[in-house]
């Protein structure tokens, strides 16, 4: 998928989709149109197929939030920025969390859906603070929820969201400019699970509260080593939670000498019964950016995972479908098979 030509909404690219599967089988993607001046919407398209079931083009269906809510809008504009999507079984709905670009920076939003057409807000995410670590009042991103109640650190069932705190410093251009190789801060570096033990989906007048934290990830090998953080959200494989996810390290630029982010994609499997623990992460990333539209756009040599889609309606629940942004400018789809056994000797990472 491509800007449009024409079409002032995506004059500076179509992005980071949502991907979700609608109650009649239908698959939709929620790309982040961009238009002039970095002003982003979320739209809506229906993924049309080939006669092998494999993604060929999309029907463009209009937009399903743009910027309105004081949390969404800032000097310059503001933004609702990329999307990611997640049938919650306890709510019995979509729930859409999303970049909501303010005048205090990004922060976490959450909007519910019965059919996909239709989003109601819900507001900003909070948090409680965690062994000193206030995640409140600091730019977040890269958020998606699990589909079911998953255990917290002390058992209790609850609503778990991924995302990744943005702390002071742990932006990929801000450790580039690093003197020195300095020590990860894992509390501060890393991909985070937070729960919410609240049975009611909230409203922008009450708010979803995450009360508990688990650190889940931190950088662990080169490919990554200036940022990790959530891709796609979490589904289940038949070795456990299947999560995409991203990483950022510095590659030459032969021109100028000079050095310039990559981002690639890795695998993490999490247990199934206790998604805390990571079972299986890959060493090396799994998708990297090797073709022309992955190396040169917006940002140039990106590639950004953030939709999923499970393959049931081929009777292949081990295939997986994967969205993602390719240099800030355009969405590619890439084929993900699961193995029938995790590779041997490779990393898993404990956070604690």
């Amino acid at each position: 998928m491509e800007p449009k030509a024409g079409d002032p909404h995506e004059v500076e690219g179509v992005l980071n989709p949502a991907a979700t599967r609608a109650r009649d089988g239908q698959l939709y993607l929620f790309p982040r149109l961009v238009a002039r001046g970095n002003y982003s919407r979320i739209g809506i398209a229906r993924v049309l197929f080939d006669r092998n079931g494999d993604p060929r083009d999309v029907e463009r269906m209009g937009v399903a939030l743009q910027p309105e809510a004081d949390y969404e809008l800032s000097e310059k504009g503001g933004g609702c920025e990329d999307p990611r999507i997640t049938y919650v079984e306890p709510w019995r709905c979509y729930v859409m969390t999303y970049t909501a670009l303010s005048r205090r920076g990004p922060r976490i939003a959450i909007a519910v859906s019965e059919d996909l057409l239709h989003w109601r807000r819900i507001g900003l995410a909070t948090f409680r603070p965690y062994r000193g670590i206030a995640f409140e009042d600091v730019d977040d991103k890269d958020a998606s929820m699990f589909p079911t109640l998953i255990p917290d650190p002390s058992g209790r069932h609850a609503i778990a969201l991924l995302h990744r705190p943005l702390f002071p410093g742990t932006r990929p251009e801000e450790k580039l400019c690093q003197v020195g190789s300095e020590p990860i801060d894992m509390d501060r570096e890393s991909i985070w699970i937070s729960y919410c033990r609240s049975v009611s989906k909230g409203d922008e007048d009450h708010p979803l509260e995450f009360v508990a934290h688990h650190r889940l990830a931190c950088p662990a090998e080169e490919w990554e080593r200036l940022k990790i953080g959530g891709g796609a959200p979490p589904v289940m494989c038949r070795h456990g939670w299947l999560m995409l996810y991203h990483g950022v390290h510095d590659i030459p630029q032969m021109i100028t000498g000079k050095t310039a982010l990559c981002y690639s994609a890795g695998a993490m499997v999490l247990s199934k019964d206790n998604p805390n623990k990571i079972i299986y992460r890959s060493p090396y990333p799994v998708l990297v950016p090797k073709g022309l539209l992955e190396r040169e756009g917006v940002v140039a040599n990106v590639v950004f995972p953030s939709g999923i889609d499970r393959r049931d309606d081929l009777g292949a629940p081990e295939r997986f479908d994967i969205y993602y942004g390719m240099a800030d400018y355009r969405i590619g789809v890439a084929r993900l098979d699961v193995p029938a056994t995790l590779p041997q000797g490779a990393a898993a990472y404990r956070s604690q």
